[in-house]
């Protein structure tokens, strides 16, 4: 196995395990492969094991709790952009939903950005990012005193590499919730 696939899928493992539990991410093999986006493409996207019941269904339970209607936690983004897609922003009202009606759980909202790019222009994309995020949870309920926004840029990749799969995962917003 040469570096690179080491390396990628060493940092898949780290990402899964979710350093704390707090992110609860699981890849399928279309989104490790780049695909999946959103519905015009030109978005975010979520992703997570059993989208479809996470997406629509009609209750949401806490996000803490594995296996949780909310475990996933992490809005993925194309390329250079900060619009957060339709499957995204269901996924975001459920989170709003969440935070209404538990005013006493705060969230941080880490964005993120690939490699490419200067590393100022990519903490303005990464917060430009949260802010996307943000605005839709507050639409969904969610209050601002339970929301915190931070932009890490390039400088926390969730996998080493340069090329378009490790790009693409890089692409995010993580929902970090602090009870």
């Amino acid at each position: 196995m040469d570096i690179s696939r080491w390396c990628l899928v060493l940092g898949l493992l780290i990402m899964l395990a979710g350093c704390g539990g707090t992110s609860g991410t699981a890849m399928d093999d279309e989104t490790l492969a780049g695909g999946g986006s959103g519905a015009a493409g030109d978005g975010a996207r979520a992703s997570g094991a059993g989208d479809d019941d996470l997406l629509f269904g009609d209750e949401y339970s806490d996000p803490t709790a594995p296996g949780g209607d909310l475990e996933v936690r992490v809005i993925y983004f194309e390329f250079d952009k900060a619009d957060v897609d339709e499957a995204s922003q269901s996924l975001l009202a459920k989170h709003g939903g969440f935070l209404a009606d538990n005013p006493g759980i705060d969230v941080r909202l880490e964005g993120h950005a690939d490699e490419r790019g200067s590393r100022e222009y990519n903490i303005g994309l990464g917060e430009r990012r949260a802010q996307a995020v943000r605005q839709i949870l507050m639409l969904r309920g969610a209050s601002s005193d339970q929301l915190e926004t931070v932009s890490y840029g390039e400088e926390r990749p969730a996998v080493l590499g340069s090329d378009e799969e490790s790009w693409s995962l890089n692409r995010r917003v993580e929902l970090v919730y602090n009870p």
